[in-house]
């Protein structure tokens, strides 16, 4: 797909002393495929790796520890990367040496996942493979926010909602249709236990991340800065104690309408993550009645899984460019509010279903609902973070969303075991009810506009 030489031209960028283009909505399609790429990896990750360590040996309470390198790679990983890469400097720009480097490791690991012939082996892979989609992950917001003007930033980041559904989707359905199409067995295991279909998702999956992200490095190039911004970079100090200091001098200053994101943020990344670790023991638990690994009906509830997840990832990309035209018609507060709070009730009525067709219903709410998370969240901090620390701010935003995924670690295991019975249904039920909690709180979110300077 080439680049469409039709732009508009915006006004000057005060943050660089240059013209910021309105650009062409095919150009912000190739600028944000490689978004796919991410997401497809994110997907398999979402729905194999908790099937994975139980047919490794994992026990139900093992898994939020087994979950750990998310949160921990990207609390480590995406603030500094981003502080950093406010200020590279190199002959293919600031965030694509980052993009590059993520998509190489990712692609390794994704080679590599269902080979694992332990639970540490698999566990170790996956802090890797956490750690390179985060090193790609928070330049690429950044970059949206760069090439873009402001009036251009929801279509921006819900374009990325959009590939973040299709990756996601793809990834979900890939085993079931390779399935379908008799390429690979649907019963068939390796030694490790590990069913064939696995193995080939995360085959396809290793050249597509690389694949997408390819793409966009070479249709799209960064903005570029101006002389001024250039001589300000090179005069700042350079190494990993003066990263440190930008990121906590950033969170000081933090704006007040990102503090008041947090509460939001923490209940809904907490929902977020009990439902991708429990959904399939859920699924086995009320739709084939088993929690035995061995078992048949688990299996068919780790293919269940890939299609309801990537049937509300279908609606999540469905769903992006209208949310896009009503964030800009109501404003992004309100869409997300609505969309959380549909996405909550979806989850509290999941477990009380008990045939697969009827599971499309509550796949519609929480695909609206990830649609949201994953661009309006990003429409409404666009909005209020000054544009020359757009990647620190960035990374920092990302520990809303892991600090609630590590207190989930250290918390759940012992909330599993005692207040819910260790019944997976009943985690499904909990992060339904915290999905409305975070709608409730979206009101204590104060709309701003973006500083200029």
């Amino acid at each position: 797909m080439a680049l469409s030489s039709t732009v508009s031209t915006a006004p000057t960028d005060l943050a660089t002393g240059l013209p910021r283009p309105r650009l062409a909505f095919w150009q912000i399609l190739n600028m944000n495929l490689g978004f796919f790429g991410i997401q497809y990896s994110f997907g398999l990750q979402q729905t194999n790796m908790s099937p994975i360590y139980s047919y490794l040996g994992a026990n139900p309470d093992m898994l939020p520890f087994l979950w750990l390198a998310g949160p921990m790679t990207g609390l480590l990983v995406q603030p500094i990367v981003g502080a950093l890469s406010d200020k590279t400097l190199s002959r293919w720009g600031r965030r694509t040496p980052y993009f590059l480097v993520g998509a190489v490791l990712c692609s390794l690991c994704l080679l590599a996942m269902p080979f694992s012939r332990a639970l540490w082996m698999a566990a170790g892979l996956l802090w890797i493979l956490d750690a390179a989609n985060n090193i790609t992950m928070e330049p690429y917001r950044a970059f949206v926010s760069d090439k873009l003007p402001a009036p251009q930033h929801s279509l921006g980041f819900l374009t990325q909602s959009f590939f973040t559904g299709l990756g996601i989707t793809l990834a979900n359905f890939t085993p079931s249709v390779l399935v379908y199409l008799g390429l690979v067995s649907g019963t068939a295991r390796s030694a490790n236990n590990i069913p064939h279909t696995t193995y080939a998702a995360f085959l396809i999956g290793a050249a597509v991340s690389i694949g997408a992200i390819l793409y966009s490095v070479i249709t799209t190039k960064e903005h570029p800065l101006s002389a001024a911004e250039v001589a300000a970079i090179r005069t700042q100090p350079k190494g990993l104690g003066h990263t440190l200091a930008e990121i906590g001098s950033a969170i000081r200053q933090m704006p007040p309408t990102m503090r008041r994101m947090a509460p939001m943020m923490l209940c809904t990344w907490y929902a977020m993550f009990c439902y991708w670790q429990y959904i399939t023991l859920s699924l086995a638990s009320t739709i084939y009645h088993t929690q035995d690994q061995q078992a048949a009906g688990f299996s068919a509830a780790q293919l269940l899984t890939g299609r309801i997840n990537g049937t509300y990832n279908v609606v999540t990309f469905c769903a992006a460019f209208g949310l896009a035209w009503l964030a800009r018609q109501w404003g992004p507060r309100a869409v997300h509010m609505l969309s959380l709070s549909l996405a909550g009730l979806g989850l509290l009525s999941l477990p009380l279903l008990h045939t697969p067709a009827l599971l499309l219903a509550p796949m519609i709410g929480l695909g609206i609902g990830w649609a949201s998370m994953m661009g309006t969240t990003y429409v409404m901090l666009a909005g209020a973070i000054p544009r020359e620390r757009t990647g620190v701010y960035m990374g920092i935003f990302n520990l809303f969303i892991v600090l609630p995924m590590l207190l989930q670690t250290v918390t759940f295991s012992w909330i599993y075991r005692h207040l819910l019975a260790s019944r997976p249904e009943n985690v499904i039920h909990l992060a339904g009810a915290l999905l409305l909690c975070g709608a409730a709180c979206v009101l204590f979110v104060p709309p701003l506009a973006r500083p200029e300077h």
